[in-house]
């Protein structure tokens, strides 16, 4: 691993980012973007995972299904990719969902979709069992 704490992980992320939109602009689709920062994340020596099945858990520990991440890296942080003109609040409850359900501390929600690249980084404290 080349990182140390889930801070400079993030930065990594936002740097490769902002090198991905200054190169390709806004317009390509979703998984344009996808592929993009998980090629750049790889040449950088960092795992990621791309369409990575997370278990949903229940409040009590039942598992009720999976959903997939866009990008899954170093099997700690979560990168919702989006592509569209702006963020909505449904972006957003989408990511704190998916932090809470699969018990996640970290994630980043990056729009590539407007003029100006958006990130976000959320962090969802781990709720007592």
């Amino acid at each position: 691993m080349k990182w140390n704490g889930i801070n400079q992980l993030c930065d990594m992320v936002r740097e490769t980012s902002f090198a991905i939109h200054r190169y390709h602009r806004n317009g390509h689709l979703e998984k344009v973007y996808e592929n993009a920062l998980a090629s750049r994340l790889r040449a950088l020596g960092l795992e990621v995972k791309q369409q990575h099945p997370l278990t949903v858990y229940d409040a009590d520990g039942t598992i009720l299904g999976e959903y997939f991440a866009d990008l899954f890296v170093e099997d700690c942080l979560i990168v919702e990719i989006k592509a569209c003109r702006s963020v909505a609040a449904e972006h957003f409850a989408q990511l704190i969902g998916y932090l809470t359900s699969a018990r996640i501390e970290t994630g980043l929600l990056i729009n590539f979709g407007a003029a100006r690249l958006y990130i976000k980084k959320l962090v969802q404290t781990p709720k007592p069992q």
